[in-house]
């Protein structure tokens, strides 16, 4: 055989003395084939030295199976939570021998369509759409024959996929502060364009609902700033308004990670300690997280759970439907008991 030709069946079958059915069967495993133990080890070892491999076209047609997944997200691929989300999904494929296929539609409904449709062309087993943002979208119908998976994020008609729990995440970050004993704590600040639109947010209400309780259980007098995005900027900003207004906060809960950068800087600024003098929490455990000084406490948002357990929905190794996935707090060291209030000395 020369060197630069793949191996075939017919190579296999001469060098171990069987059929190409006989080879066929074994190698594909087909049951009740009656062939012996000493034949199936002939094959293999033939197949070995040859390195063989089946053609997975081959296979795919066969079996009706091309042991693939596609992948589609909006603009999850350009993000900083991409690797999260990828690796799981990547890793939950590998271990069950699957292939994953990637494509990128950011640009909404008709290049989701296209996206999906090239998925289907190319005959995936099934499809997990990743967003970035966990927000309501459209998608076109998919054959019901091609599971469907929705990994952070929800469609009008209520396909299978994953949230994370934000409304528990949010109660028990509120909580970490009202059990250090806070009292006067300052948030920054409340998406204003995620209420009442769910193509912005499904799941950011629920964070601030779930703050919101633990606060009104615990007794904190509390104080919002309303914005119109995250990022460090506005967490500069939100984190020196509300100090200037209320000097005496204790602590300051941030949206997500990027605004408590904003809020460290700006209490930097003030010349203020964390957590000596001021404590702060945020969300999401972006990797930035754990380079901050001090380690910032925060809410690991599960990116890498939602691909790992989307690829094993698509493959039927957990029942379908809607979940919602944990978001443990990692704790790390910008929380504090709040500073004592100063003393007031009555005059002679």
């Amino acid at each position: 055989m020369p060197k630069d030709r793949r191996p075939t069946l017919a190579d296999v079958a001469k060098r171990s003395g069987m059929s190409k059915s006989a080879v066929s069967m074994i190698l594909n495993e087909k049951p009740g084939s009656r062939l012996s133990a000493e034949a199936a080890e002939r094959v293999k070892a033939a197949a070995e030295e040859l390195g063989y491999r089946p053609n997975p076209a081959a296979q795919s047609l066969r079996l009706g199976k091309t042991d693939t997944i596609g992948f589609i997200s909006d603009d999850v691929i350009l993000t900083r939570q991409a690797s999260g989300m990828i690796r799981g999904a990547l890793d939950a494929a590998k271990e069950h021998g699957q292939t994953v296929l990637i494509a990128e539609a950011s640009d909404g409904l008709a290049t989701r369509e296209e996206a999906i449709q090239q998925m289907l062309d190319r005959r995936v087993d099934g499809i997990i759409l990743g967003l970035m943002r966990a927000r309501l979208v459209e998608v076109p119908k998919v054959p019901a024959s091609v599971p469907f998976v929705v990994a952070n994020g929800a469609t009008p008609d209520g396909l299978d996929g994953f949230l994370p729990d934000e409304y528990a995440a949010g109660y028990a970050m509120a909580r970490l502060l009202v059990d250090a004993g806070h009292r006067r704590v300052g948030i920054a600040g409340k998406m204003v364009p995620a209420y009442g639109n769910p193509g912005v947010s499904v799941t950011i209400p629920l964070r601030f609902d779930g703050i919101l309780k633990a606060f009104e259980e615990g007794g904190v007098d509390w104080e919002m700033v309303d914005v119109y995005g995250w990022n460090a900027t506005v967490g500069y900003d939100a984190t020196h308004d509300l100090m200037a207004r209320h000097p005496d906060l204790t602590a300051i809960l941030a949206a997500n990670d990027e605004v408590a950068f904003g809020a460290y800087q700006a209490l930097t600024k003030l010349g203020m300690r964390i957590p000596a003098d001021v404590s702060v929490a945020s969300f999401d455990n972006e990797v930035l997280a754990t380079y901050q000084r001090p380690g910032l406490t925060t809410a690991h948002l599960p990116y890498e759970e939602m691909g790992r357990r989307a690829v094993e929905m698509i493959l039927g190794l957990r029942p379908r439907g809607r979940e919602l996935l944990d978001m443990p707090i990692v704790v790390r060291d910008s929380i504090a008991p709040p500073r004592p209030a100063p003393v007031e000395t009555m005059g002679a």
